[in-house]
């Protein structure tokens, strides 16, 4: 059986490995205490997040799409399971009740109700729900997610929480100890130890597999997880947080002794990007590279260098481009630390925003040379980067139609719109001041937020597949109207 990155969404808990009375670590002893305190000052700290779904919107994967996750909420959502052949979903004359899609685990990081998750747990939910160690239940609001680094923010209102302190992942050592903390299977407060395997992992380039897209720069453990772990806590014997529990890489789909973990170096980046701007300022070289292996390196011909990035391409209008950097330097240092893989690379960068300056150490033509630079967005800036939200892309305000319009129509339900920006989607669609929403995708919508998931689960789909939204509607005076508004 081929093995697969796992997710951890719903991962079955060991108990707190047995480990020596006393073990010598890093020039000091460890005893079992260190384990036990360790645990008990960060149990209460995971919660258990629940996600919930209309079974109408669960299936929605584009136009009258159809997901097979859905089948099986407990284990399709959490193992990429192949696309089935779409299918046009029923029309439903109620609203269906919501139900469990998923489940997760959570940090809290804060007593005043911030708790960082994946994405993949939180994606698509219509409503949350936060189960604390001590049987307390809350409904949860998101307050940013980021795909790219499967990072998600929600909060909380509740008091007396008990907060995880963050720990700096950078001062990990391979070898060290560490407990996983989460929910596998559902099994709550579920405590496994193991010690970091690795640190800036790139597992596309392990396995062989496509990358996704995203950062990957994991920690990696021999902490036994499952699913259910997802958005868990890893913690070191401090009790701090050091990462953030996302996947593990299985032949079964359970755990076989690699799981991964997202550095709080990058959390703590994300996170504050999401709660100051509602999106991550994320900075950008401007380089495609080649991670130096013996035989590239006999290849190419390279002196003076064994370790590092090669520069494959510098691209217009970016930061190296600027920089002076060329096709062919091989970069060995950002700011005085080694850089020797994609994994170690990301990790530089994902800490960094727009505008920052850092100092980069290349060979070229077997000579070492320094630059600083300015790093800049995906646009080529060093502005702040304000959220993608449906109303700045479409260029519209929504409100729901007011009953005399739908009475006067005689439709029961639907959402009005207001054009903005006339150089948003919809104007360009050809969509007017006052058309009334009835439906997108075959989906009946009432309210602004119908809109705002839809285009966001739209947006959200990947790259290759069609991102259109197809909309149904009247305009006052009864005339009926079909766009197509393209999101690609």
């Amino acid at each position: 059986m081929q093995k697969q990155l796992i997710l951890l969404s719903l991962a079955f808990g060991t108990g707190l490995a047995a480990c020596a009375q006393q073990t010598p670590v890093a020039g000091r002893v460890i005893s079992q205490e260190d384990f036990i305190n360790a645990a008990e000052s960060t149990v209460n700290g995971v919660v258990s997040v629940k996600s919930f779904v209309t079974p109408r919107q669960q299936q929605y994967r584009g136009n009258g799409g159809y997901d097979p996750f859905f089948d099986d909420p407990m284990f399709q959502y959490f193992f990429g399971v192949p696309s089935q052949p779409r299918r046009q979903q029923p029309r439903q004359q109620e609203e269906p009740e919501q139900r469990q899609a998923g489940l997760g685990s959570g940090v809290i990081i804060s007593d005043d109700g911030y708790i960082v998750t994946n994405n993949h747990v939180i994606d698509g939910a219509e409503r949350l729900e936060v189960t604390l160690n001590d049987n307390r239940n809350f409904t949860a609001t998101i307050v940013g997610a980021d795909p790219v680094t499967d990072l998600a923010l929600i909060k909380i209102d509740a008091p007396d929480l008990h907060v995880i302190p963050m720990g700096n992942s950078e001062d990990l050592h391979v070898g060290e100890w560490v407990l996983a903390v989460g929910n596998p299977f559902g099994f709550t407060s579920t405590v496994t130890s193991g010690i970091v395997s690795a640190k800036a992992r790139n597992i596309s380039t392990t396995t062989q597999s496509p990358s996704s897209g995203g950062i990957e720069a994991y920690i990696q453990t021999d902490a036994a997880v499952n699913r259910g772990n997802s958005g868990g806590a890893l913690v070191n014997l401090a009790g701090e947080l050091v990462g953030i529990n996302t996947a593990i890489y299985s032949q079964t789909g359970t755990y076989a002794g690699c799981s991964f973990a997202i550095p709080t170096s990058i959390v703590q980046k994300v996170v504050g990007d999401l709660k100051q701007f509602g999106t991550v300022q994320r900075a950008f070289l401007g380089i495609s590279f080649v991670e130096l292996s013996p035989e590239f390196i006999a290849k190419e011909g390279l002196k003076g260098v064994t370790r590092g990035i090669y520069v494959a391409e510098v691209q217009d209008r970016t930061a190296a481009k600027e920089a002076g950097l060329i096709k062919g330097d091989v970069i060995t240092h950002i700011n005085g630390a080694e850089v020797v893989s994609t994994g170690s690379l990301q990790e530089v960068l994902a800490r960094c925003s727009p505008g920052d300056r850092i100092r980069i150490t290349y060979v070229r033509d077997g000579k070492t040379a320094n630059v600083d630079v300015t790093l800049r967005n995906r646009d080529g800036k060093t502005s702040v980067t304000t959220p993608e939200t449906a109303m700045g892309i479409l260029g519209a305000t929504f409100e729901k139609a007011s009953d005399e319009l739908l009475e006067k129509l005689e439709i029961s339900r639907g959402v009005q719109v207001s054009i903005t920006d006339n150089s948003g989607r919809f104007h360009e669609a050809g969509i007017s001041d006052g058309f009334i929403i009835t439906s997108v995708n075959n989906m009946k919508v009432s309210k602004p937020e119908d809109i705002e998931k839809i285009f966001d689960a739209i947006r959200a789909l990947p790259a290759g597949e069609e991102k259109v939204m197809f909309i149904s509607g009247y305009y006052p005076t009864g005339k009926a109207k079909y766009y197509a508004v393209d999101l690609n």
